[in-house]
């Protein structure tokens, strides 16, 4: 027997008994996005790879460690799967110029790659659905996008969901509590990780975002940023929370809260959860002004965040939110396999009505193992379409409210029988094909 090929590790099938709960989520969060006109945007799964060593930085863990980056074998490019889609959005942005007549919003849905350890919720393939706003300023758009967040696990029915909420400042403002904090952990060097040595002088602020117990005490004590920030950081952070404290968003100012990517400035925020252990970030983003220019735009503020469907998805799977799988309306009984045209007419019929219609097919072997088995004289594989007491078994498990029988009798008089799988159990009618359409109708109305 040929040997099977797995999948990739960290790397998972969407299967079809799943797929719904995606299909649910997504199409809670399109409702959200047309609410806030939030229009949808997709970029390119792979990206040259100096997109991602200029917008996110050099010494940060998804460039030094985790990119799946390769050299395209025909035209030697160096080439990544995106690790995230803010620097390819913005690059979008740039090249297409999109700002040519004002601010963008947009949002975004799809598959990151990321080559980490897989654990619960964080996967190699994981996805993604993100909102950015690029060429907006004010600190109104910040608490737009934090709300619009807050608004989706209101609408999802997810509870325990927390934010956190802090300022990074401006880059000179940075600079100044940098140097600070490097000498503050250089007069503690000796219970520093080898981590943290390596980041001492290149990325000194990821230092604080550690797990690593005996560092705790070094890092309460750091010199904290937002003891650093100018006036006009301090007033943008404030009309925030005044926007929030105003529509009875509760948060935490996190004065430890970095986030992962050097482009950010100013505002930060994450929603967190305790019901997914370690990985309790559902949710982040912020404002990250100066990347449109690193990437060779024009200079424009933008602000943004992205959340993690698998772990969005984990929590509703807790909940025993969005788990509901779609049924048909209409299952229909083909007792035998010489009418199968008219059928096909009625039901396709049907569909165009938009009614959701499940046919009774069953699993027959192929032609070419039938002629290997029984040889090309036999009967067609098809022929057998399966007992009436077995298809309506299926017609029930079907979860559809009612079945159609096209049985030959009823159709020689123009009529199927309609046959109640839910309401009034067994409860059935004879109804002509020609007034099938206005029975069709009544079941759509009533849907």
């Amino acid at each position: 027997m040929t040997e099977k090929i797995k999948a990739v590790k960290g790397m998972n099938d969407l299967l079809p008994q799943d797929s719904h709960r995606w299909a649910w989520l997504e199409e809670r969060v399109l409702g959200l996005m047309h609410r806030y006109q939030y229009l949808n945007i997709r970029t390119p799964i792979v990206e040259h790879s100096a997109l991602f060593v200029r917008g996110l930085g050099e010494v940060t863990d998804i460039v030094e460690k985790e990119m799946y980056s390769f050299e395209d074998r025909l035209n030697k490019e160096h080439l990544t799967l995106r690790p995230e889609a803010t620097a390819g959005v913005v690059r979008a942005v740039v090249e297409n110029n999109l700002l040519y007549d004002g601010p963008r919003r947009m949002f975004y849905m799809g598959p990151m790659f990321r080559h980490e350890r897989p654990q619960r919720g964080r996967y190699r393939q994981f996805h993604q659905i993100g909102a950015e706003a690029i060429g907006f300023g004010g600190p109104e758009i910040d608490a737009e996008l934090i709300l619009m967040a807050h608004e989706l696990w209101q609408t999802l029915g997810l509870k325990d969901v927390s934010l956190e909420l802090n300022s990074l400042g401006q880059p000179k403002e940075r600079a100044a509590h940098r140097l600070a904090l490097i000498d503050h952990l250089q007069q503690h060097e000796s219970v520093l990780d080898e981590e943290a040595k390596r980041r001492l002088h290149s990325n000194p602020l990821r230092i604080l975002d550690t797990k690593n117990p005996s560092m705790q005490e070094v890092v309460n004590a750091a010199p904290k940023l937002i003891d650093f920030l100018s006036p006009q950081s301090m007033a943008h952070l404030n009309e925030v929370k005044r926007i929030l404290d105003e529509n009875h968003l509760a948060y935490t100012v996190n004065p430890r809260l970095v986030r992962g990517m050097d482009y950010y400035n100013l505002t930060v925020f994450e929603f967190v959860t305790n019901r997914l252990g370690s990985q309790g970030t559902i949710c982040g983003g912020g404002r990250y002004d100066h990347l449109i220019e690193q990437l060779g735009g024009k200079s424009a503020p933008a602000v943004g965040w992205a959340l993690g469907v698998e772990r969005v998805l984990e929590l509703l799977q807790e909940e025993g939110l969005g788990s509901e799988r779609p049924v048909p309306d209409v299952y229909a009984v083909v007792p035998d396999y010489e009418h199968m045209p008219l059928v096909f007419k009625t039901l396709q019929a049907m569909r165009r009505m938009g009614l959701s219609v499940q046919m009774h097919a069953p699993a027959t072997p192929s032609l070419h193992t039938l002629s290997e088995q029984q040889g090309e004289h036999e009967l067609k594989p098809w022929a057998q379409l399966g007992s009436m007491k077995s298809q309506f078994k299926k017609a029930d498990a079907s979860g559809a409210s009612y079945a159609l029988v096209f049985g030959a009798e009823e159709l020689s008089r123009g009529e199927v029988t309609v046959k109640s799988l839910r309401d009034g159990v067994g409860a059935q009618k004879l109804e002509s094909l020609q007034n099938l359409e206005q029975w069709a109708k009544a079941l759509q109305s009533h849907g």
